[in-house]
């Protein structure tokens, strides 16, 4: 009897999620061949189907493993003391991921790709919801603390907070020449204008 080395089989899973995103985000997600992604990960088709039945079951993964990141990171930004600045460090990783052409063209890929599939709908509604829980939870406990500004409801702040998160990945996607970690501390301005400044928010932009 065959024993799978679980460590193995995770890693040749993660190393068929990376090529895929590659081909995903510079071909789109119904162009992509799946014998272009194993000629990406470097894999026979066999292999390919042994962990994933279809394209569709590697972009609802890519879905999945994204909201397990998010819910990572919000879990150790709920462990500082200061969640002002526990939300600078969330849009400074927005902005990262937002700089990376390929992870921001990924991301419109699938959010494409959600529009047109009820299932990955589904699941990207549920990453999406699971995000905004998760920053209105920081948003509330930051009033509480007295830590950030409460002139809107948590809901209505991390609303706002999302339009401009999405607004950042579009310009991205259409303006090649636009680079959101040169505008930083515009986009700093921006977010602490709906969360509400404390008083010395001047010296933490």
């Amino acid at each position: 009897m065959r024993v799978t080395d679980p460590e193995k089989h995770q890693a040749k899973k993660q190393m068929i999620l990376e090529a895929a995103k590659i081909c995903f985000a510079e071909q789109g997600f119904h162009q992509t061949s799946t014998a272009q992604i194993c000629t990406a990960a470097q894999i026979s088709t066999g292999s390919l189907f042994h962990y994933f039945p279809s394209k569709k079951s590697i972009i609802a993964a890519i879905v999945e493993e994204d909201r397990q990141q998010t819910q990572e990171l919000v879990a150790t930004l709920r462990e500082q003391d200061d969640l002002y600045a526990a939300l600078n460090v969330f849009f400074d990783v927005v902005l990262d991921v937002a700089a990376d052409r390929i992870l921001s063209a990924l991301a419109l890929e699938i959010a494409a790709e959600a529009g047109r599939d009820a299932e990955i709908g589904a699941l990207y509604q549920l990453s999406d919801k699971v995000m905004r829980q998760e920053l209105e939870y920081l948003v509330s406990l930051g009033v509480e603390r007295g830590q950030i500004g409460k002139q809107f409801s948590a809901s209505a702040a991390v609303h706002c907070l999302m339009i401009i998160v999405d607004g950042i990945f579009n310009r991205v996607a259409i303006d090649p020449e636009f680079k959101p970690q040169e505008h930083k501390a515009a986009f700093r301005a921006m977010l602490w204008g709906v969360l509400g400044n404390r008083a010395d928010a001047g010296a933490k932009l």
